[in-house]
Parts: structure tokens; sequence; C-alpha cells
């Protein structure tokens, strides 16, 4: 089985801002929204992205990896507005 090279929570925090969480998985978040885009079977994504065992424990690693693609979606939508906020300020 894979292993996940962060640590990570079944859910990441509900925000309606940028969370210290978000930003530690973001790399995580992008990649989560190539293997939606690419198609890849969420058991797959969970095992090569959390190192977690679908078959062990099915509904744990599809709610972890629902949780965490629905604020990768978020990010997207939302979040990364704070982010241009934040890179404005610095120029």
């Amino acid at each position: 089985m894979a292993r996940a090279t962060q640590t990570y929570l079944d859910k990441p925090p509900s925000s309606q801002t940028l969370t210290s969480y978000d930003r530690e998985h973001m790399k995580l978040y992008m990649r989560l929204l190539d293997a939606e885009r690419d198609g890849a079977d969420w058991r797959e994504a969970v095992q090569v992205l959390f190192g977690l065992d679908p078959e062990h424990d099915p509904e744990h690693c599809r709610a972890v990896h629902e949780a965490h693609l629905a604020r990768a979606h978020w990010m997207t939508e939302q979040g990364y507005r704070e982010l241009v906020r934040e890179s404005q300020r610095k120029t």
C-alpha cells in the first residue's frame, strides 16, 4: 500500500476563509483535482494520495476522499481569492 507523505484529517476544516490546513495541503488538493479531471477511480486516488486501503475500509476512505475533493473545489471557486489578495499586497 502507498504511504501518504503528509498527515491529514479525515475532513479538512470547514471555513469560509483559507486555513493553515488548506495552505499545507494545497498540493494534495491539486493532485485530487488532477485525478478527477483524468477520470481516476477514487479508490486509486485515495490509495496513492492518502496511503489508505479502500479494500479495508471503503466507507472511511470514500468519506476522506470526498471531503478533501470538495475542499479542493472550494479552493478553486473561493479560496484562491485570498491567495490573490495576499500576492497583491506583497507587490
